[in-house]
């Protein structure tokens, strides 16, 4: 049986609010989330099931706020059931991992993609895609199968990392994050569903902590249109080192 504490729900909110508001502008927001969701205290896959469900509510959010300004390619919708199905199938790999092993990957992951973050220097596109040609089209194909398996399997990072992938396919800046924001909420949706068909969710931190990431995902989806992502770059990676940091000293230090 689970137990619940007051002080890390809060710390949880806060960490939800931080994590959707990045994670709308520029991906990455789990993180910022998973992190604090293992910060508690409670088993990873547990924490894996509750920062899928409360980035599911927040991903709705973006999605919607991108595409009622005419941000997401209606040809990106199509790709939505690749993640979804890669998604539920990353999320049911992780579930048969064992308990201690699955935690040493997930900060492995965490430290990675962590560090790919502060090397990409490059957040804003120039292009523009003008033709959705054969090979475009299997290549977001297999970005979209790919990482909705990363996203089931562990998360944190699929956002940048789908925005990178836009960004390379020929996308501007704010139309890559708005299909991000659709391939993301497939993958969220594909991994919730196999976490609760497993009762791999904390119901008591996940339904608050999402319904806080709405109003963060809305704010960042708004800044991320109308200013670009440059400034939250640091905030991001200072709230990761600092929730890594937790992570590593409860694996090795305690």
């Amino acid at each position: 049986m689970l137990e619940f504490h007051w002080q890390d729900l809060i710390f949880l909110l806060a960490a939800g609010f931080i994590g959707s508001f990045v994670d709308a502008a520029v991906g990455g927001g789990g993180l910022i989330t998973l992190p604090a969701f293992m910060a508690t205290g409670i088993p990873t896959p547990f924490a894996l099931g509750s920062n899928k469900l409360a980035s599911s509510i927040g991903a709705v959010t973006s999605f919607f706020t991108f595409a009622r300004s005419g941000k997401v390619d209606r040809k990106i919708l199509k790709m939505m059931p690749l993640s979804f199905l890669g998604s539920a199938a990353g999320a049911c790999i992780a579930s048969l991992l064992p308990e201690h092993l699955l935690r040493y990957i997930v900060v492995a992951a965490l430290v990675g993609v962590a560090l790919y973050t502060y090397h990409r220097k490059n957040w804003d596109g120039v292009n523009e895609m003008t033709e959705m040609t054969r090979s475009v089209v299997l290549g977001i194909a297999a970005m979209a199968w790919c990482l909705g398996m990363y996203d089931g399997f562990f998360g944190p990072g699929t956002g940048s990392f789908l925005i990178f992938g836009f960004l390379y396919f020929g996308y501007n800046f704010v139309t890559a994050a708005g299909n991000t924001k659709a391939l993301n909420l497939a993958s969220n949706l594909g991994g919730l569903l196999a976490f609760l068909l497993l009762g791999r969710v904390y119901l008591a931190y996940a339904l608050p902590m999402g319904l806080v990431e709405i109003l963060g995902a809305r704010l960042g989806a708004k800044i991320a249109i109308k200013k670009g992502v440059g400034y939250i770059r640091t905030l991001y990676l200072v709230m990761t080192v600092l929730l890594i940091g937790k992570q590593v000293h409860d694996l090795f230090l305690k």
